[in-house]
C-alpha cells in the first residue's frame, strides 16, 4: 500500500488511531465516490448498504422531525441502519459536490471486528445523535 493512501485515511478521524496494517485492509475495501450537490445519498425507509464518510464536501442529514445536520469532512453516515439492521432513519443529500469513502455492510462489519478501535472512536457520535434525537 502506498504510504500517502494511508496518510490520507489516516486523515480522518474515524481511522486515525489504526495502525498500518489497519488502513491497509480499510483501503482495499474502500471505495470512493463523487456525487453531484443535490444528489441523495439515503433515504428514510431504505435498507443500509454501507456506511459512509465524508472526504470532501457536505451533506445534509434530513431528519423526519424536520430538522436537518450538515455533515463535512471526516464525519460519517449510514452506521445507524447497519449497527441495526433497521431501514434508513433521515434522508442524506449532497449539499455541495462530494466526495466519501463507502464502506460495505460486510466490510463494515469485518472491520469492526478486527478493529475495534473504530466503534470506540463512533460511539461519541453516536450517542450525541442519539441525544440530539430524543
Amino acid at each position: 500500500m502506498v504510504d500517502s493512501a494511508l496518510e490520507h485515511l489516516r486523515a480522518l478521524p474515524l481511522f486515525a488511531g489504526l495502525s498500518d496494517d489497519a488502513l491497509a485492509k480499510v483501503a482495499e475495501v474502500a471505495t470512493e465516490f463523487d456525487a453531484p450537490s443535490g444528489r441523495v445519498l439515503a433515504e428514510i425507509g431504505q435498507p443500509g448498504s454501507g456506511m459512509f464518510i465524508v472526504e470532501d464536501g457536505e451533506v445534509a442529514v434530513e431528519l423526519p422531525s424536520g430538522g436537518e445536520a450538515l455533515l463535512g469532512h471526516g464525519e460519517f453516515f449510514g452506521e445507524m441502519a447497519l449497527l441495526t439492521d433497521e431501514p434508513h432513519s433521515a434522508r442524506v443529500r449532497a449539499k455541495t459536490d462530494v466526495r466519501c469513502i463507502a464502506l460495505s455492510r460486510r466490510d463494515f462489519s469485518a472491520l469492526l471486528e478486527t478493529e475495534p478501535r473504530v466503534a470506540v472512536v463512533m460511539l461519541p457520535v453516536l450517542a450525541r445523535r442519539l441525544r440530539d434525537a430524543i
